[in-house]
């Protein structure tokens, strides 16, 4: 089957042959349909997080299930289902305690199997990772079943990818890691896929005050579409802030920050009124570190709280999002700006690091 394989630090993808073998106990073969270029992804591509390749990328997708292996009740063959790129082990302390973005027995992140192994090859013989043990630039990928998430049907397959990952991580941010309420003032700060998600998903939680801030006009205007009351081109630092304080009546109640650099967390956290919770949801590179003045901190109890994966529940947060998309509450295909073949993921990684457009999605 056809895939796009990162060999090493800043190289070029390469659409490849390769071999991919059987699904295993507990495991389940998937027909990709769409996939989603992520930032997590060009985090991967350009060395950031220290992994070299071989490795096919891609993590946000959807697609069809076409076996399963022994002890596999859930999914069944031909449904749909949209991938959890963290997929839990469901047996430890915090897979217990219901907090499946702490799981300690995982090996997503080391882009294995439960088993330790992976799935893929060369003709050669050659082993080749599958990014977070998903791998979705490819045509089929054999995961766990627990990261196999039924959703229905008539959910698009494009949606159902970006629902995998930039979705659940943003709306799901607002939604359960704030908890933000009825009434309240938000800001957010970087307006890629994650950001626009904690936009929608603000809307959803009823904030009122919803300032959107990012340096390219463009995305302020998809902004204002999905729901934000207020914008802010933070062509100069100073002045954003200002004129978040201004919008927000002095502050806003939650901050967001969806970009990973230390200039925007910095803001995020300097906007705060006393008593306002700075959520962090952005991934930086390795080894960022970012400043604040402790006094004012702890003085005007505020709160600083990072948000892996919007502390979601995947198994029950992505058929509810998909059922909000279907009920016409969630316009996730907003986000969408170009739909592309394979050949198109370079491309689409290179438009990324020049911050143009929010999700580009490769369709089988």
């Amino acid at each position: 089957m056809r895939a796009a394989v990162l060999d090493g630090e800043g190289t070029p993808l390469r659409v490849e042959e390769l071999e991919l073998d059987p699904p295993r106990a507990g495991e389940v073969l998937v027909r990709i349909a769409a996939s989603g270029v992520c930032h997590s992804d060009l985090h991967q591509a350009d060395g950031d997080w220290g992994e070299t390749g071989p490795m096919v990328l891609g993590h946000e997708g959807a697609g069809v299930v076409e076996a399963v292996a022994d002890g596999v009740e859930v999914p069944r063959v031909g449904q749909l289902v949209a991938l959890n790129w963290y997929y839990p082990c469901l047996s430890c302390e915090a897979c217990q305690r219901g907090r499946q973005w702490m799981c300690s027995g995982t090996g997503a992140l080391e882009h294995r199997m439960p088993d330790g192994t992976n799935r893929l090859r060369r003709a050669d013989g050659t082993e080749v990772a599958a990014y977070l043990a998903l791998g979705t630039f490819a045509e089929r990928v054999v995961v766990p079943a627990q990261a196999a998430v039924p959703l229905p049907d008539e959910t698009p397959p494009e949606v159902a990818a970006l629902i995998g990952c930039s979705v659940t991580t943003g709306v799901m941010a607002a939604l359960r890691t704030a908890e933000v309420r009825p009434a309240s003032t938000v800001v957010v700060i970087g307006l890629g896929g994650v950001g626009l998600s904690v936009v929608m998903g603000a809307v959803l939680a009823g904030a009122t005050t919803i300032v959107a801030v990012d340096r390219v006009p463009a995305k302020l205007v998809r902004a204002r579409d999905l729901g934000a009351t207020h914008t802010v081109l933070a062509a100069d630092a100073d002045a954003a802030r200002e004129a978040i304080r201004e919008a927000t009546g002095g502050g806003p109640e939650f901050a967001f920050e969806a970009v990973g650099l230390a200039s925007t967390i910095e803001m995020a956290v300097s906007v705060l009124p006393p008593g306002g919770t700075a959520v962090l949801v952005g991934l930086t590179r390795l080894g960022e570190r970012a400043s604040f003045d402790a006094f004012d901190l702890v003085d005007g109890s505020r709160k600083i709280v990072g948000s892996n994966y919007g502390w979601s529940i995947p198994a029950v947060d992505f058929p509810r999002l998909a059922g909000l998309y279907l009920a016409g509450r969630l316009p996730v295909d907003r986000l969408i700006d170009e739909r592309i073949g394979l050949e198109g993921v370079n491309d689409a990684l290179d438009a990324m690091r020049r911050g143009e457009g929010v999700r580009r999605v490769v369709v089988f």
